[in-house]
């Protein structure tokens, strides 16, 4: 029984990766190494990330919301825009479009995120006797990162990538590309600062993953739009 509910938590932290994989377009066009090679760059700025977090954060000594801390954190994120932009323009690329690289590129950004984070609670974790929603709900976070991370390799994309864009939508990109990369922080202060349980803070990251990929989306539209 344990077994099978550590293989339940993994197809359904990890499955959603390959669902979006052979869903899309990316399949047709085999952008395995793509996401491939953004998984290893995440895992370069994982490592950077660290490094920062150990030199300029302290351990705190409870467990509360400590908004110096956490700002240092959210400015220590935005290393990640620089990772992505790193995977969108030195690495070699097939010859795809912009669209499918930044989802390659996000895909396999989420994946090792997900695989970093989350494969060793499972494995210790979700094997243990007694059942816990726990595992669970980390299943359906990661479904939540992932359309985060997509979203904003879309944003990254559209900020370095896209000359075309309307100067209009430029202040807007880069405030939604800010947002996204300080989720941490605002995940951190709703446990800490505000006291949220995992299922509500969980519900949360989906309803607001949902809401940013929706914005994402108008935004790539309107620049592929042909300007007047």
């Amino acid at each position: 029984m344990t077994i099978f509910h550590f293989f339940n938590c993994a197809i359904l932290t990890f499955g959603p990766h390959a669902v979006y994989y052979s869903a899309t377009p990316l399949s047709e066009y085999d952008t395995v190494g793509t996401s491939v090679k953004a998984a290893v760059v995440y895992l370069g700025t994982a490592l950077v990330k660290l490094v920062c977090l150990a030199t300029f954060l302290k351990v705190p000594e409870n467990d509360i919301f400590d908004p110096y801390q956490e700002l240092l954190k959210a400015l220590i994120g935005m290393i990640d825009v620089a990772g992505l932009y790193f995977a969108l323009t030195q690495l070699t690329h097939r010859n795809i479009s912009q669209n499918h690289k930044f989802q390659a590129v996000g895909l396999g950004w989420a994946f090792a995120d997900s695989v970093l984070h989350r494969l060793a609670p499972l494995w210790v974790g979700a094997r243990g006797l007694e059942f816990t929603w726990e595992y669970i709900l980390q299943g359906i976070e990661a479904n939540a990162n992932l359309v985060l991370n997509v979203s904003l390799a879309a944003l990254v994309s559209l900020m370095w990538l896209r000359k075309n864009k309307p100067r209009t939508l430029i202040p807007i990109i880069y405030i939604c590309a800010g947002i996204l990369s300080t989720m941490p922080s605002m995940t951190s202060y709703l446990r800490r600062g505000l006291g949220w349980h995992l299922p509500k803070v969980v519900g949360f990251e989906l309803f607001f993953s949902l809401v940013m990929a929706f914005v994402s989306l108008q935004l790539v539209s309107a620049c592929q739009r042909p300007s007047v």
